[in-house]
């Protein structure tokens, strides 16, 4: 009994000719075709889904090798196939790469016009197998010779045109004319209706809180598109990370797999919002245990407000440096006065709200407090230089070191004039020299004397006598058991009175009602060291105007200040 098989085998001993020169897997390839050709044929088959690609379904149809089954005859898509689902295929014969030809067989291919007639009126899907590309399209076997416009195969170019040849789809009649024999058939509506449908099913299996792995689709400036596979979702900028982000390309790229969460879909279930950062742990999760108070800490401005500026000390923690605590120097209006954004700064913290997640920093408390020890740098009766730095009606601030001033009350600039502003006397940036009066650490304040470094009369009056001396003065006003004592012109000093001295009604000395100032500042200055006479000393009670005897208790240089104690005449 002779083999069919090996009658299609050429003769061991046949010596090929030129136009036989094939190699032997040429001609095991045309056996394999022939054989399935005579042997096999077309034949229905339910096969097993093992693998998908991009262009073909590879089914396990029960032989040695598997069958390709193009992904364009699968409604859905590859959405809508998985390697493990059954199909119901018909084995044609095998393709050029050597997998068996499958095709479907749910949807009939019409054999007659009939069967077209009823599809057209019907609207229903038919399946045809694209034979030629043709001007403005293509030409389809539907049964009969159909036309398939460029514009309605769901293909952009030429290239997609010349692959889409050979290939079974799934298209609808458009128009149908019996007698002229002319079809015209659309797949690019069957196209879009299956993705719809593959799109509602997609969102029907997508809940809130799902993990899905997605490919970026395009950038925005907002954020990404991600395709889920056959729907998409937006990834926000603000979900990104939980860095700042400045643009989505520069930590995306199109084409980029990776894991989204599903944050929210809306209402009408077309719109899914998707978060990156939300798939790691949120950096303020560690802040309480990480960053204590008081702790020096360094950052970069990430932006400026009117209020501050928000330093990022990691990725997702960022704290305020509020304008209040960025200097100890001026009052600052606006950060930007000080900082640019993309400083890298040292700052302090100084509160720290895990609840809120807010960090407060300080800029000027890592430059230290100039104030701390204020009262050893600048102790009262000392010396101090500084410019003149500011103005105000009632005085001028001279600046001492970085951060601290000094005022200078308008009263404290001379004693040679009375001053109507403190520019009558003084000028911003002059260097003037002055004497610490007082300093208050709390209230971050000194006061300052510059008329106190000018020498005065008194400081002479002072030089020139010593505790236990006996001067002469006039009494300028009695307060009590203590008087106002004229020494001089501009020196005032106080005395006390003993209690043996009565203060009577002013006497016939002063009876006239009037004092000659003059007459006796003349007096002083001849009598002063030498005193009044006896006999006029015990004339009198103590009175406004008289001149009586004192002896000096007390100098003090520092304070230009004279005690004096008036003598029982």
């Amino acid at each position: 009994m002779t083999n069919p098989e090996q009658d299609n085998l050429p003769s061991e001993t046949a010596v090929p000719s030129a136009e036989q020169d094939q190699s032997f897997a040429d001609i095991l390839s045309a056996f394999e075709k022939q054989r399935t050709k005579s042997d096999e044929g077309e034949r229905r088959v339910s096969g097993t889904v093992i693998a998908v690609t991009p262009e073909f379904v590879f089914v396990d149809v029960g032989s040695k090798t598997e069958g390709a089954l193009p992904l364009s005859a699968i409604e859905g898509g590859a959405e809508a196939v998985k390697p493990g689902d059954k199909l119901s295929v018909t084995v044609r014969g095998r393709n050029a790469e050597g997998y068996y030809d499958l095709s479907l067989f749910k949807i009939a291919q019409p054999k007659d016009w009939t069967s077209l007639e009823r599809s057209f009126a019907d609207k229903s899907t038919i399946v045809g197998t694209v034979t030629a590309v043709v001007k403005g399209g293509f030409r389809v076997d539907v049964g009969v010779t159909a036309f398939m416009p460029a514009s309605r195969s769901g293909v952009r170019d030429a290239a997609e045109m010349e692959k889409l040849v050979g290939q079974e789809i799934r298209c609808r009649i458009t128009k149908l004319d019996a007698t002229e024999e002319d079809v015209v058939i659309d797949r690019r509506a069957v196209l879009e209706e299956e993705q719809t449908l593959a799109r509602e099913k997609r969102y029907s299996e997508v809940s809130e809180g799902d993990v899905i792995r997605g490919t970026v689709r395009s950038l925005a400036e907002y954020g990404a598109f991600i395709d889920l596979g056959g729907v998409d979702g937006l990834l926000h900028i603000s979900d990104i990370s939980w860095s700042r982000v400045n643009k989505p390309e520069d930590v995306l790229s199109v084409g980029q797999e990776l894991e989204v969460k599903v944050l929210k879909i809306s209402p009408e279930g077309k719109k899914l919002s998707l978060g990156l950062k939300q798939l790691q742990a949120h950096p303020w999760d560690a802040v309480p245990e990480k960053y204590n108070l008081g702790e020096r800490v360094s950052g970069t401005v990430t932006r400026l407000a009117d209020f501050g500026a928000f330093v990022e000390l990691e990725p997702g923690v960022e704290g305020l440096i509020h304008v209040s605590e960025m200097s100890w120097v001026k009052k600052v209006k606006k950060p930007s006065d000080l900082l640019n954004t993309g400083d890298t700064v040292e700052a302090v913290i100084l509160g720290i709200n895990p609840a809120e997640r807010r960090l407060s920093l300080g800029l000027k408390q890592a430059l230290g407090d100039p104030w701390a020890d204020i009262a050893q740098k600048f102790p009262a009766g000392s010396v101090v230089e500084g410019p003149v730095s500011s103005f105000t009606k009632f005085g001028a601030f001279v600046q001492l070191a970085e951060g601290v001033e000094g005022m200078v009350h308008i009263s404290e600039i001379t004693a040679e004039k009375r001053l109507n502003t403190p520019q009558d006397a003084l000028r911003a940036g002059e260097v003037v020299k002055a004497q610490v009066l007082s300093v208050d650490k709390e209230k971050r304040q000194i006061k300052l004397s510059i008329k106190q470094l000018v020498p005065q009369e008194i400081d002479e009056y002072i030089a020139e006598h010593k505790a236990g001396d006996t001067v002469t003065g006039r009494i300028v006003s009695v307060e009590g058991q203590s008087a106002k004592v004229e020494l001089g012109d501009g020196i005032i000093a106080r005395a006390t009175i003993p209690a043996a001295a009565k203060q009577d009604e002013p006497a016939a000395a002063a009876d006239s009602g009037k004092v000659d100032l003059s007459a006796l500042s003349s007096m002083l200055k001849a009598k002063w060291k030498s005193g009044p006479s006896e006999s006029t000393q015990k004339a009198a009670e103590v009175q406004t105007g008289q001149l009586r005897s004192f002896r000096i208790v007390s100098l003090n240089a520092e304070a230009k200040q004279v005690e004096l104690e008036m003598l029982r005449g």
